[in-house]
């Protein structure tokens, strides 16, 4: 979650559903990909979803994960898209925290076992289906239908967060792409940009306080930290995310 000023930013598309909530002023004001504006106290953004959100001096940003039993309450009370949802404006982080550390309820269990495999990173996807005894055309179905994403683009969410991390602990941009897996800064800051519409520079004054990295003040809310998914275990039993 991230609560502060927002500056403009481009076009873009995250592989989490996004709460924005208006603090202590005007709504908050999402543009979707056709240039049509959404205004409300509370705005939910689907995954994947190309958007931009308008300046702001004040707004709670939420990031939440597509696979997490809130995700389900999100999913069935907003549309595929941008969505004005008044009823999250009183939306806080320890509503979120006991849903948000559940799994989802609509995973497939295969599903979550290509989700675990994916976090180490040396699986390559092309394995991937036949690793969690799926075909790659129902893999690819099952993340698009219940995730609301290709499996790729959650790869590099979860990358982006490994390297946020590196930079709020006070890494350098460089330690901050080699822990993400990325080619070199460059390439980290292109993903950056595509899937949150800033540039690491930008949030880091949003990670360590005004003054840091680049620009004038806070950019926007960064992306959430890692986040390990478990193998889904069997019916009746105890099933979270960490």
């Amino acid at each position: 979650m991230y609560r502060g000023p927002l500056a403009d930013s481009v076009f873009h598309r995250h592989a989490a559903f996004q709460v924005a909530v208006a603090v202590g002023g005007g709504p908050v004001s999402v543009t979707d990909g056709a240039g049509v504006r959404h205004r409300g106290d509370a705005v939910v953004v689907a995954p994947m979803v190309r958007h931009r959100m308008a300046p702001s001096r004040s707004v709670l940003v939420f990031f939440v994960d597509p696979h997490c039993a809130f995700a389900d309450r999100l999913r069935a009370g907003c549309g595929a898209g941008v969505t004005v949802a008044p009823r999250w404006r009183g939306l806080t982080e320890a509503d979120l925290r006991a849903a948000g550390a559940l799994p989802s309820a609509e995973v497939d269990p295969r599903l979550w076992a290509a989700m675990q495999a994916l976090a180490d990173d040396r699986v390559p996807l092309s394995g991937l289906a036949a690793l969690v005894g799926l075909s790659p055309q129902r893999l690819r179905a099952l993340a698009q239908r219940q995730l609301g994403l290709p499996l790729a683009r959650w790869r590099i969410w979860r990358r982006l967060a490994r390297a946020v991390g590196v930079l709020g602990g006070g890494g350098t941009l460089a330690e901050a792409a080699l822990a993400g897996g990325f080619a070199d800064q460059a390439h980290f800051g292109r993903r950056m940009r595509e899937m949150t519409g800033l540039t690491p520079s930008e949030v880091l004054p949003a990670l360590r306080g005004p003054g840091a990295g680049a620009g004038t003040g806070a950019r926007g809310a960064a992306v959430p930290a890692p986040r390990r998914v478990r193998r889904a275990r069997p019916a009746g039993q105890a099933r979270r995310a960490t």
